[in-house]
């Protein structure tokens, strides 16, 4: 399936969310994340980022797409290249 993910966290989290969701995803803005994960990939990130947020104050959000179905982006504004900075 496709999948998006939109994090807001502590500052002090972001490096630790950043990395879990490189692991996994393709990094297409700052706090935006997208790319096809199997059911197993998608359960063991939601496993993975569950360990670093803290529940009572972050949260994500994600996007499923089932297969077969074709998300469109649409970039609006300034269209930037992904960002490349590495924790």
């Amino acid at each position: 399936m496709y999948v998006v993910v939109v994090y807001d966290t502590l500052a002090e989290r972001n490096p630790k969310i950043l990395r879990t969701c490189r692991k996994y995803l393709h990094h297409v803005q700052r706090s935006v994340f997208e790319g096809q994960l199997s059911d197993a990939q998608l359960r063991r990130f939601q496993a993975d980022v569950e360990n670093v947020l803290d529940l009572g104050y972050d949260s994500v959000l994600v996007y499923t797409f089932p297969p077969g179905a074709s998300p469109q982006r649409l970039e609006w504004g300034a269209v930037e290249p992904a960002p490349t900075d590495i924790l």
